[in-house]
């Protein structure tokens, strides 16, 4: 009977590299957390901190260092990451030496709501609670908290947030009822009527046209309100 030595070479190439990967595998699994690195994502990183993180995951997880890379489970870990109030997302990954990588986003407030209760509006129009760390120099928003009207208020902060002139110069958000909405400025002591959230470019546009002219003629401080409710027109009243 003829050997197909060819054969018996294949069949015990296979079995190498069979035994190799397990072995390869094995060695990775048993492999262990050298270190952990919390990166924050992105500007504005005020609101939490890398032992903060650290706590929520001992609280949550156990201690991960040194732990076999067998038993982590990175989507538990992340999971446990995201239900801190002031994460908006995380990725957790291990490197090949061992480092435990998360890179955190945190949440970024908008606008801050004083009622019966106090809380930020973030960047997708989401509660989002105070924190103890900073307090953000965002507008305050005050009158009649209604869902609708947060709901407006946010349209309003989005358009505010997208023009330099107005993110430096609002300073508040009054809501006297849904569909009527004031806002204050930062030097100028007049209120300024904006109404509904219909409009707002053409409403702004006309705001900025009056105050640019008001401001070279010296005047704005004879008006104590520019209302912008009314169809394509400022209308000011003076003191």
């Amino acid at each position: 009977m003829k050997i197909n030595w060819n054969y018996i070479k294949f069949i015990c190439l296979i079995i190498c590299i069979t035994g190799l990967y397990a072995f390869s595998d094995h060695r990775s699994n048993s492999r262990r957390v050298e270190e952990i690195s919390l990166k924050f994502i992105g500007d504005n990183n005020l609101y939490l901190t890398q032992a903060m993180v650290n706590k929520l995951l001992i609280q949550n997880y156990g201690i991960i260092k040194n732990m076999p890379k067998e038993k982590l489970d990175l989507d538990t870990i992340e999971k446990v990451i995201e239900t801190n109030e002031m994460v908006r997302s995380a990725q957790v990954y291990l490197t090949i030496d061992g480092e435990l990588t998360s890179k955190i986003l945190q949440r970024q407030p908008i606008g801050r709501v004083e009622g019966k209760s106090k809380f930020y509006l973030d960047m997708e129009g989401k509660n989002m609670p105070l924190s103890r760390n900073h307090s953000a120099r965002v507008p305050i928003i005050t009158g009649n908290i209604t869902g609708k009207s947060l709901e407006d208020v946010y349209v309003i902060l989005k358009y505010i947030n997208s023009d330099n002139f107005l993110r430096k110069n609002v300073i508040g958000i009054h809501i006297e009822h849904e569909d009527n909405y004031q806002l204050k400025f930062r030097v100028e002591n007049f209120v300024v009527n904006l109404g509904d959230v219909e409009n707002l470019e053409q409403k702004f546009n006309n705001f900025k046209a009056f105050y640019t002219k008001a401001a070279k003629d010296k005047t704005l401080e004879n008006y104590n309100i520019v209302s912008l409710e009314f169809n394509n027109q400022v209308v000011c009243t003076k003191i």
